[in-house]
């Protein structure tokens, strides 16, 4: 059984359990001489002496309001019929007579089908008990009639506008799961996005120049195509990592100091509670770096300030942002020169990744090989990347630089309290 089964299943229980007892404290309470005249009362017919008919009554207006949300309908005819015999009867008023207004209110508020026919039912039942105990004597006129039967129809409304509360407890909690799985969902998205776009994108450069050396320098194809068989190794590893935060399966980590990550040997293995935001260590940024540069990307890498313990998802928004700049680096200024700067703050870090343009290359983009074929866009990257700052309270910039080249620029907060 599912966890959400299960807990509906104890909610059941717990319901018939406080309405049963419910009923028996009723019950019992209705035999208290404190209480003997406290109770709903219509008929003031001539008084007969309690006996065993009063009690069995009184016990039929009580003991049925045990399964009162199950067979809300049922136990409101039950009841009704018990109050109305006892009225027309003239036994003593009992406390168990208050379990009419029970019966009401939970008819309003669990009765499902056939609302309107429940109700019209009970309205005709009750003119009914009204021309019988005016017929048998009794001293009310239309008036007083009128009065408690909009009584009853208060305890009865009480219990759907208690329905209607529910109903729409249950859409917001219906609409909170749904925006959560959007938000789940467009996380995924960002993740698929950022790991596959980049790995491809890798790989596919590495190929693209291993053929265009394959007759001029192949001994230089032979170290590109092992570059892109690590490049293919680093991609199923975050993808597994990722299938199997997906799956809530959970990993095995490989402990590097301030923080951990999978490794490509326990990736995907269970034992330990997945954590769907670890992020990579600050070396990761690092082999970013290394793996643009073996796709012939000439990439500069520079850290200003101390490395100090920091959020996972701060971590791994700084590499989603330095991993998506290196992608659009290679995709779309090959054999640029690009600069890549980590900046560490007490409060805060700053991530820029810059790609020159054609105006500062000048005679060494002539020299450099071909550019291989042009990449499909995504159309999702930046988007995602400035969502994923937006969440830590950070601000990301991206935009073409006044050479041709282009910028992206993050600054990332350690926490919202702490700017």
């Amino acid at each position: 059984m599912s966890p959400r089964g299960a807990a509906g299943l104890l909610g059941q229980r717990d319901a018939s359990v406080e309405d049963g007892v419910l009923a028996a404290g009723l019950a019992v309470l209705a035999f208290a001489p404190a209480l003997s005249k406290v109770g709903a009362q219509i008929g003031d017919l001539p008084g007969r002496p309690a006996d065993v008919a009063s009690v069995a009554l009184a016990l039929a207006q009580a003991l049925p309001l045990a399964v009162r949300r199950r067979f809300p309908a049922a136990v409101l005819a039950v009841v009704g019929a018990a109050f109305a015999a006892d009225q027309a009867l003239g036994y003593p008023t009992t406390f168990a007579s208050l379990g009419l207004y029970l019966a009401l209110y939970s008819a309003g508020a669990h009765q499902d089908r056939r609302r309107r026919t429940v109700a019209a039912a009970a309205t005709v039942g009750y003119a009914v008990l009204a021309l019988v105990l005016h017929h048998l004597g009794a001293p009310h006129g239309i008036g007083d009639y009128s009065v408690f039967y909009l009584v009853t129809t208060v305890a009865w409304l009480a219990g759907s506008v208690m329905r209607r509360l529910r109903q729409q407890e249950i859409e917001r909690r219906r609409l909170v799961a749904e925006a959560a799985g959007a938000a789940e969902r467009a996380r995924i998205a960002r993740e698929l996005h950022d790991v596959v776009t980049h790995h491809v994108t890798a790989m596919v450069v590495q190929a693209d120049a291993a053929q265009f050396l394959l007759s001029s320098n192949p001994e230089r194809v032979v170290a590109g195509l092992t570059s892109v068989s690590d490049t293919g190794r680093r991609a199923l590893t975050e993808l597994r990592y990722l299938l199997g935060v997906l799956e809530a399966t959970g990993d095995k980590v490989h402990s590097t100091g301030d923080t951990e990550r999978p490794t490509s040997d326990t990736v995907g293995q269970t034992g330990d509670t997945v954590c769907p935001d670890r992020a990579p260590t600050q070396g990761a940024i690092a082999d970013l770096v290394e793996q643009a540069r073996a796709t012939g990307q000439p990439v500069e890498f520079r850290e200003i300030g101390d490395h100090r313990p920091r959020p996972a998802a701060v971590e791994l928004a700084a590499y989603r942002v330095v991993q998506e700049a290196l992608t659009n680096a290679m995709k779309y200024a090959t054999a640029a020169r690009t600069n890549v700067s980590v900046h560490q703050h007490p409060q805060h870090m700053e991530v820029e990744v810059t790609t020159e343009g054609p105006a500062k290359q000048g005679a060494a983009a002539s020299a450099s090989p071909p550019r291989a074929p042009q990449l499909p866009a995504g159309g999702r990257g930046l988007a995602g990347l400035r969502e994923r700052v937006r969440v830590l309270h950070g601000e990301l910039e991206a935009g073409p630089r006044s050479d041709g080249g282009f910028v992206v620029r993050a600054r990332i907060p350690f926490g919202p309290d702490q700017e």
